[in-house]
């Protein structure tokens, strides 16, 4: 699959090289440019040919030969640095893949690493390859994760990661790690299946990415011998110390619900380290308005106001990363046999794009954005629109359980007794406690409880945006949340809320009931006004759309609510069951 991924034609190559020779004319040149050259760590002044998507010349000279076809540019006054690696992305926080992409390009972020959970529960293998595929079709470069499990307890856990077709994922070019491994306890305690497809990941010499908050030293060394070479979740610069004093690569991070990269630069040049190479930047998949102000670039930029050297804040987000990656011979310099991603910048200490080349096509030039009208099929793959074929009635919410799930922060969830008189179907506004209602997007079964700490005046909330894209009903009014699942039904999924009968907030997500089919910016302007609107009925959190991807994940403690029922993390066990509709 996927033969032309980067391996040019032997034909395309020889054309290479006849532009180099002068027997052929480059399609675009770059001349009088000031550009990072990432081996050297250093600001050499060159002429760059580029033939059509590729990189093939670097140096002094000037083409032989110029035809009308030929782009040539004065980069007198600019200075070009490398396409942006987003190394951690999770391409479905409302937005898909190919709208994020698409934005991110037009911020210079050329290349995305992708998270393959969503896709990988919800398509068929054949068609989730061949979709990924197709998306590589972008002028960004796409690269993919594999996960080793569902970062919850499923129902049909088993059928979904079949060795079979994690094997194929793992083989595929476009799959350059496994993980994120969220199921590391499993592991150290004697689960030899992940253990297994680790191993397949090493001998394949992909890396493994691990997920380690809060990790020990003797934790982090058992990771490392079981074949884990990078973590993203240092939050500390002692912890980020930690982990490279053990050999990790290791990602910092700045997202909607963990932005400490000031933070962990200080207190990591407070502990000695000058030596940024073994470091990368990531955003770990935040929500969409997170991102108005800039992707990789905006990392860079803070990178650069906290003191770290320009050859540092542009390497953790390029070179660096392509280098770990085994990916720079094609991305991440620029250097002959490059792909021609690279970014214009008005001066070294401004990472934010006036001009971008991907794949050597100008996505955006001189400010102006070009190519942003794509859309992507994607029925042909088999992400449709949701369907939900059964009713759901006041009679079947009842709320009696006396443990409920009291949020505490964005994601954490603990369990805490229910105060309330949980048996009427309204509840008063001056406490934080809520019908909480998690239903099986087909039908077969529901988990009732009580939620507290999520909002005061929510009289009904919908969801179908959740880690499997189950069903979540939260609320002070049970007509009202009635009327948030019939809305939801009746558009094919989404988040809306209610209030009195009515919507108050809306945020379609027509695929699958998981991602909006939206550009970028329209989506934005949605989660902003939902975000508006639930602050204003009580949420005090960082990010509530993390918040309800998150009821589920098993990767957090304390408890979650899960396919299975309320799941206690830390003892492994089913508090209250599911119960069958």
């Amino acid at each position: 699959m996927c033969e032309q991924k980067y391996r040019w034609t032997k034909k395309q190559i020889r054309q290479q090289l006849a532009v180099v020779r002068g027997e052929m004319a480059p399609t675009l040149v770059l001349k009088n440019a000031t550009y990072l050259n990432s081996v050297r760590g250093k600001w050499l002044d060159a002429n760059i040919w580029i033939y059509q998507d590729r990189i093939v010349y670097v140096g002094q000279d000037m083409p032989a030969k110029l035809d009308d076809e030929t782009e040539v540019v004065d980069c007198g006054q600019q200075v070009i640095v490398p396409g942006y690696i987003e190394h951690h992305a999770h391409p479905f926080q409302l937005y898909n893949p190919h709208s994020f992409a698409n934005y991110a390009a037009a911020m210079g972020t050329t290349t995305l690493i992708n998270d393959n959970l969503m896709f990988f529960l919800a398509l068929e293998k054949k068609k989730a390859l061949s979709m990924i595929e197709s998306l590589d079709e972008l002028p960004s470069s796409m690269y993919w994760w594999c996960r080793y499990d569902p970062q919850t307890e499923m129902n049909d856990e088993e059928g979904h990661f079949l060795n079979s077709k994690i094997k194929e994922w793992l083989e595929h070019p476009l799959v350059v790690q496994g993980g994120e491994l969220t199921s590391w306890p499993k592991v150290i305690t004697g689960d030899d299946g992940i253990l297994h497809w680790m191993q397949e990941t090493r001998r394949l010499r992909k890396p493994i990415e691990g997920h380690f908050p809060g990790a020990s030293e003797k934790t982090l060394t058992q990771m490392s011998l079981l074949g884990v070479t990078s973590d993203h979740e240092a939050m500390t610069g002692e912890e980020v110390v930690r982990r490279l004093d053990l050999g990790y690569m290791t990602s910092l991070r700045h997202s909607s619900i963990r932005s400490d990269l000031e933070k962990i630069l200080r207190e990591m040049k407070e502990l000695g380290i000058d030596d940024f190479s073994r470091c990368m930047l990531t955003t770990d998949g935040s929500p969409p308005s997170f991102y108005e102000q800039g992707i990789m670039d905006r990392l860079i930029k803070i990178a650069l106001d906290e003191g770290i050297p320009p050859k540092d804040a542009y390497g953790m987000a390029t070179y660096y990363v392509a280098r770990y990656y085994g990916l720079d011979y094609e991305l991440g310099m620029i250097a002959p046999g490059r792909i021609a991603h690279l970014n214009f910048l008005e001066n070294v200490f401004n990472p934010v794009p006036t001009s971008v080349l991907a794949k050597g096509q100008w996505v955006v030039r001189d400010g102006q954005r070009y190519g942003t009208d794509s859309v992507f099929p994607w029925e042909d793959f088999g992400m449709k629109r949701l369907t939900i074929d059964w009713d759901l009635s006041v009679d079947e919410l009842h709320f009696s359980m006396p443990m409920g799930i009291e949020l505490v922060n964005s994601v954490i969830l603990k369990p805490y007794q229910v105060s309330v008189e949980a048996s009427r179907d309204t509840l008063a506004e001056d406490h934080d406690e809520c019908f909480f209602l998690l239903l099986d997007k087909h039908g077969k079964w529901k988990i009732p409880t009580m939620i507290k700490g999520f909002a005061k005046k929510v009289s009904g909330l919908a969801s179908s945006f959740s880690t499997t894209g189950d069903i979540i009903l939260i609320g002070k009014c049970i007509q009202d949340m009635i009327v948030a699942f019939n809305a939801l039904k009746q558009q094919g999924g989404g988040i809306v809320l209610v209030e009195n009968g009515e919507i108050t907030s809306n945020i379609p997500l027509e695929i699958m009931g998981l991602l909006s089919s939206k550009p970028m910016e329209e989506v934005m302007e949605e989660e902003k006004k939902f975000v508006k609107a639930l602050r204003e009925r009580g949420y005090e959190h960082d990010d509530p759309i993390y918040s309800l991807l998150f009821f589920s994940s098993t990767h957090l403690p304390y408890i979650r609510v899960t396919q299975r029922g309320i799941y206690d993390v830390h003892k492994k066990t089913v508090l209250f069951p599911s119960i069958m509709r």
